[in-house]
């Protein structure tokens, strides 16, 4: 695996795409989303602009609460809150709504496998967290326990996402119980290792985008 940086940024801009057309595929699906893209949903459901759009701006919005956590960005940061939104309408825009549940399904199980590939490649080219990590990282920094913290994010803001009408169903909890031990398993493989030294197994699975 290369360390250098072309062969990390391609990793990087890799899952960021991948990580948007995991977010269109589970849209498509019907069948819940993550909770991120619950609230995501419901506020383009209110605002009337394109589902990406939306991802997007709560990515810069998420950045602004940056500030006085006195977290640091990477290129990998602003990317995500670019690349995720619009490969995330392009697809949608390609992609009709799906029918019958039977191929709904295989478009969620789809999707949750792919966004998990996407998140180890993204985070695995080591350029910087997405903006909804950081604010969970920025919280823990701060003396919070992280698992106390991403839980709490996790369930504000699908509670407020599925009051503004963002999709709840079994496919929100399949990710939910998925994504972990998914994320788990694939981000040692595709991380890049630091100075040299082996990629831990142990690590604890960050919050999507």
């Amino acid at each position: 695996m290369s360390t250098k940086l072309p062969g990390r940024l391609v990793r990087l801009f890799a899952g960021l795409a991948l990580f948007g057309v995991s977010v269109a595929l589970m849209v498509r699906a019907d069948l819940g989303l993550a909770s991120w893209d619950v609230l995501h949903q419901g506020l383009a459901e209110r605002t009337g602009l394109p589902l990406g759009q939306v991802v997007n701006l709560v990515a810069v919005a998420v950045l602004l609460l940056w500030i006085p956590l006195r977290q640091r960005p990477g290129f990998g940061t602003v990317a995500n809150a670019v690349v995720v939104g619009v490969t995330a309408d392009v697809v949608l825009a390609v992609l009709p709504p799906v029918g019958p549940v039977v191929a709904r399904s295989g478009l969620l199980v789809a999707g949750i496998l792919l966004n998990a590939l996407a998140t180890a490649l993204y985070l695995g080219a080591r350029l910087g967290p997405g903006p909804r990590d950081g604010l969970m990282t920025g919280l823990a920094a701060r003396g919070l326990p992280i698992g106390r913290v991403r839980t709490a994010i996790e369930l504000g803001v699908l509670a407020l996402g599925w009051a503004l009408g963002g999709t709840v169903g079994p496919g929100t909890l399949l990710y939910a119980v998925s994504i972990g031990p998914l994320a788990q398993s694939l981000i040692p493989k595709f991380t890049v290792p630091a100075a040299g030294r082996p990629v831990p197994t142990g690590v604890t699975p960050p919050c999507p985008a």
